[in-house]
C-alpha cells in the first residue's frame, strides 16, 4: 500500500461524509465504493426529509379517505402517489444503478413489491412499504454516521494554521504550507500542527489522539539536532518526537517539522482507517455472496407464488399480494448491514485508542487467534539496550575498544548501534578522539563491517567470526562472550585487523507492563505465546522468564523467523508482534502482523495488519478484546438477520401482510445497526486502570 500523496503540497486527510451511500447497499469491488450520495435539497438530511414527507402524505391520504366526508376520490390517491414519489426516490435511484450493473439488490425487491401493491389498487399499503423502508434506511444512515464521525473527528484534530519562524520572526501560515525543516512555535494547551521533534523547551504532551496513551508524555529537546534532522525516524528518541493533533501541556515548545501535513501520523491513520472499510472480512464476503445468490432465488419464488391460485382456490389478487409480501419479507436488508456496521464501528473504536486495524479481515482474524509470536528487542523489551560490560582483550586499552566501536556504530541505525554510540561516548575519557570510520556494510542478523585507517573492523555476534573473511575468535574473546551470555547479556565482539579488541555486553530491560499485558492475553484465550529473537538463546530465555513467557527461540536470522512463523501457523492461526522493520518478513507470513510504535515508523504502518500507534504493549490486550467482542457482535447480527428472514418468509406465505412484514423487517435492520454501534462504547481496560 502506498500512502505517499502524488501532490505533496496538498493535504491528503480525507473528509468522511456521514451521509454518503446506504451502508446496506454498498459494494466494494476492487476497493471502490459505488454507493450513491444521498445529499440533495436538504443537504445530508435529504433522505430523512423525503421519508418524513412520505409519511405525512401517507397519513394525510389515510385520514382523508377515512374521516373526511365528501372528499373527492382522487385526493387520497394523489396523496398516496406523492408519497410513492418521496418514499421511492432514493430507492429507485439505487435500484437503477444496480440494474445497470446487472445486479438484483434489495432496492429492486422493494420497488417490485410497491409496484405490485399499486397494481392491485392497494396504494396505501404500497406507500406504507416505501415509507417504512425509506425511514429505516434514513435512520441507518444517521446511526452509521456516528461511526463515520468517529473517524472524521480524527481528521479534525490537527489545527489549520501554524506559527513558524521565518527570518527570525513568527509568521502564521496554513499547515499545508509547512515543509520539513520549518520551526513551529507551540504555546501551552495548543494542538500541535505537524509531526516533528522538540528543539526548544520542555512540556508534557497528551498523545491520546494519535497513540491512545492515557497519560501525558514528558517531552524534551533532542540532544543532537543535526542527527535528528538527518535521521528523523532512527535518530529521534520517543521523548523528543511529537505528532500532529496531540495537545501541548503547560510549557511552550518549539518543534522542527519532519513531515508535511498530508504525511503526518494522524493523516495516515485517518487515510488508512477510511481505506480499511473496503477490506472485507470472511463473514462479509460470505454475506455478499449469499445475497447475490439469494436475491434471484427470492424473485423466482415470488414468480412461482404468483400462480398459487392455480393450485389453491383463491383469486389471483390474493396470490399476487402474497407474492409481493414474500418479496418484502425475504429482502436481506439486515444481513447486508450486519457485518459492515460492526466492522466500521470496531475499526473506529480501535482508532480512538491508538490502534489501527486495516480492515474487516484482520479485525476478525485477530479475534480468532490462539497463538502469538513476539520479537524481543523493542517489543517485549524497551528497545533501548545499555552497555553493562566492557571487556577488553589482552593488552588492549578499554578506551581504544570504545572509540573504535563508537566510530563504526555511529554509521549504523540499528538499536544496538545507537546504544553503543550513546553509552560509549559517556564512558570515553575527555580528549579521546574518535577515528574516522568509512565504508560501512551491514551483515544482516550478524553485525557490521567498516574501515578505519585502511584496516577492516568487524563488530557483531561471535557467530560472524570464523566464517567468510572474519577469522575465528581468540580464546580470551570466546571466554568473555560465554561468560557474558551466561549472565543474559547481548554481546558484541569488536575486531580491528587481526586483533580482537574485546567484547561489549549490553542488556535490554523488559517493558513496563509487559508481564501484565501477557497475562491479560492469556485471560483472553491466547494459549500459546512464543518469543522469537535473533539474540543468543540464553539471552532470549532470560528475558522470556522476566516477562512470563514459557517459550523462547533464539539465534534466529530474519529468514529463520519466517520459518518459525510458518511452523507455528501450520499448527494454528498466529500473530507476529514486532517493530515493523526487522520483523517485516515474519509479520507478512503471519495470520496477522502487529506492529509496535507505529506512530513514528513508516515501515510499521506499511507492513502491519494491526498497528499499535504507541510504544506500549498494554494496548495489545485491548485490541484483541475488541476484536473478540466484534466477532461476537457480527455473529449475533448474522444470526438475527437470517433468523428474521427465516421467520418472515413462511409467515407471509401463510398470510402475514405487507405492513407487518415491513415493520418487522426494518425493525430488525435497526436492531442490527444499534447492536453494532455498541462497539463504539467498548471500554479500554487500560484506560479504566489509569
Amino acid at each position: 500500500m502506498d500512502d505517499k500523496p502524488t501532490n505533496t503540497e496538498q493535504s491528503t486527510v480525507p473528509a468522511v461524509d456521514p451521509g454518503h451511500g446506504s451502508p446496506g447497499h454498498r459494494h466494494t469491488e476492487g476497493g471502490k465504493d459505488d454507493g450513491h450520495s444521498h445529499a440533495g435539497l436538504f443537504g445530508a438530511n435529504t433522505e430523512m426529509a423525503f421519508a418524513l414527507i412520505c409519511g405525512l402524505l401517507l397519513a394525510a391520504g389515510a385520514a382523508i379517505g377515512k374521516w373526511v366526508a365528501g372528499a373527492p376520490a382522487w385526493l387520497p390517491l394523489a396523496c398516496y402517489v406523492a408519497a410513492y414519489f418521496f418514499g421511492g426516490f432514493f430507492t429507485l435511484r439505487e435500484a437503477i444503478g444496480n440494474l445497470r450493473k446487472k445486479r438484483f439488490e434489495i432496492d429492486t425487491l422493494m420497488l417490485v413489491a410497491a409496484a405490485g401493491a399499486a397494481a392491485l389498487g392497494s396504494w396505501g399499503e404500497g406507500a406504507l412499504l416505501l415509507f417504512l423502508f425509506s425511514l429505516g434506511h434514513a435512520l441507518e444512515h444517521y446511526a452509521m454516521g456516528r461511526a463515520k464521525r468517529a473517524i472524521e473527528a480524527l481528521a479534525e484534530l490537527a489545527p489549520t494554521t501554524a506559527v513558524v519562524r521565518r527570518d527570525g520572526q513568527p509568521v502564521e501560515i496554513p499547515v499545508e504550507q509547512l515543509i520539513p525543516g520549518d520551526v513551529v512555535l507551540v504555546r501551552p494547551n495548543e494542538r500541535l500542527p505537524a509531526d516533528g521533534f522538540v528543539v526548544l523547551g520542555t512540556s508534557s504532551i497528551n498523545q491520546a489522539p494519535v497513540t491512545g496513551e492515557s497519560i501525558p508524555v514528558d517531552k524534551r529537546p533532542v540532544p543532537d539536532v543535526a542527527l535528528a534532522r538527518a535521521r528523523p525516524d532512527a535518530g529521534v528518541d520517543a521523548a523528543s518526537r511529537v505528532f500532529a493533533g496531540t495537545i501541548n501541556g503547560a510549557g511552550a515548545i518549539e518543534i522542527e517539522v519532519t513531515r508535511r501535513s498530508g504525511d503526518s501520523a494522524l493523516a495516515r491513520v485517518v487515510r488508512l482507517v477510511s481505506e480499511a472499510e473496503t477490506r472485507q472480512s470472511a463473514t462479509q464476503r460470505f454475506t455478499d455472496k449469499f445475497e447475490r445468490i439469494f436475491v434471484p432465488l427470492v424473485l423466482l419464488l415470488a414468480v412461482v407464488l404468483l400462480f398459487a391460485w392455480v393450485v389453491v382456490d383463491e383469486p389471483f389478487r390474493d396470490s399476487f399480494y402474497r407474492s409481493m409480501a414474500v418479496l418484502v419479507a425475504a429482502s436481506p436488508c439486515a444481513l447486508a448491514i450486519a457485518t459492515p456496521s460492526a466492522v466500521l464501528s470496531g475499526i473506529a473504536r480501535a482508532a480512538r485508542s491508538g490502534v489501527l486495524i486495516k480492515g474487516g479481515a484482520p479485525l476478525e482474524e485477530l479475534g480468532a487467534l490462539q497463538a502469538m509470536a513476539f520479537d524481543k528487542t523493542g517489543t517485549l523489551t524497551e528497545g533501548r539496550p545499555r552497555i553493562t560490560d566492557v571487556v577488553p582483550g589482552d593488552g588492549i586499552d578499554p578506551q581504544e575498544l570504545l572509540s573504535v566501536a563508537v566510530a563504526v556504530e555511529a554509521l549504523s541505525d540499528h538499536p544496538l548501534a545507537a546504544a553503543i554510540v550513546r553509552d560509549g561516548r559517556e564512558r570515553l575519557e575527555t580528549g579521546v578522539e574518535l577515528p574516522a570510520a568509512t565504508d560501512l556494510r551491514s551483515l544482516t542478523g550478524q553485525g557490521v563491517v567498516a574501515t578505519i585507517a585502511g584496516e577492516t573492523v568487524w563488530i557483531g555476534k561471535a557467530e560472524m567470526f570464523g566464517s567468510g573473511d572474519a577469522g575465528p575468535l581468540g580464546q580470551a574473546a570466546t571466554a568473555a562472550v560465554a561468560q557474558l551470555r551466561e549472565a543474559g547479556r547481548t554481546t558484541m565482539v569488536v575486531r580491528r585487523g587481526n586483533r580482537d579488541l574485546g567484547v561489549i555486553g549490553l542488556m535490554d530491560t523488559p517493558r513496563a507492563g509487559a508481564r501484565e499485558a501477557l497475562q491479560q492475553l492469556r485471560e483472553l484465550g491466547i494459549t500459546r505465546m512464543v518469543m522469537i529473537s535473533g539474540d543468543h538463546t540464553t539471552v532470549a530465555q532470560a528475558v522470556a522468564k522476566d516477562v512470563g513467557l514459557d517459550e523462547a527461540w533464539g539465534n534466529l536470522m530474519p529468514e529463520d523467523k519466517v520459518s518459525a512463523i510458518r511452523k507455528l501457523r501450520a499448527q494454528a492461526p498466529v500473530a507476529m508482534v514486532g517493530d515493523g522493520v526487522n520483523d517485516a518478513p515474519a509479520m507478512a507470513n503471519a495470520s496477522v502482523g502487529i506492529a509496535m510504535g507505529a506512530a513514528g515508523s513508516d515501515v510499521a504502518l506499511e507492513t502491519a495488519d494491526v498497528a499499535l500507534m504507541a510504544d506500549d504493549l498494554r494496548h495489545l490486550p485491548f485490541a484483541v478484546g475488541l476484536s473478540r467482542h466484534t466477532r461476537g457482535v457480527i455473529r449475533q447480527n448474522v444470526f438475527v438477520s437470517l433468523g428474521i428472514v427465516a421467520f418472515l418468509v413462511p409467515a407471509t406465505i401463510m398470510g402475514l401482510g405487507i405492513g407487518a412484514a415491513v415493520a418487522v423487517h426494518e425493525g430488525s435492520t435497526l436492531l442490527v445497526v444499534i447492536n453494532a454501534l455498541r462497539l463504539l462504547a467498548y471500554r479500554d481496560p487500560l484506560r479504566q486502570q489509569a
